[in-house]
């Protein structure tokens, strides 16, 4: 007898956590679909922060850019206008000497002395 009621305890231990297994199952089968639904709450979540994220930095760089052409296009300007106030002061400078220097330069050409070169021999 003390065999079958310990064969039947036994049985009865192997049914009570049976039972705790399925309940168990149960609960992880129930929150399956929650976790399921809270991994893509989270994976929503997290592109939409990445998203933030990638506004924030873009309208940084746009900023910068924004600067960076500004700063740009003010030195072009600026190249600009010494290159005009260079031109203006070498125009300047042609009409105060071109008329020295061409005056000069016919004086120079037109002067002939003539010299006999210094390799000249004179062959008798």
């Amino acid at each position: 007898m003390a065999s079958q009621s310990q064969g039947i305890h036994q049985l009865l231990q192997a049914e009570k956590r049976a039972k705790e297994k399925l309940e168990e199952a149960k609960k992880h089968k129930g929150a399956a679909p929650g976790k399921a639904k809270r991994i893509r709450q989270a994976k929503e979540e997290a592109l939409a922060e990445a998203d933030q994220y990638r506004l924030r930095r873009d309208r940084e760089f746009r900023g910068k850019e924004s600067k960076a052409l500004g700063s740009q296009s003010s030195l072009a300007e600026e190249a600009e206008a010494q290159a005009r106030a260079s031109i203006a002061e070498l125009t300047g400078s042609y009409g105060r000497c071109a008329e020295a220097v061409l005056a000069r330069l016919l004086g120079t050409v037109c002067a002939v002395e003539p010299r006999v070169h210094l390799n000249f021999r004179a062959s008798d």
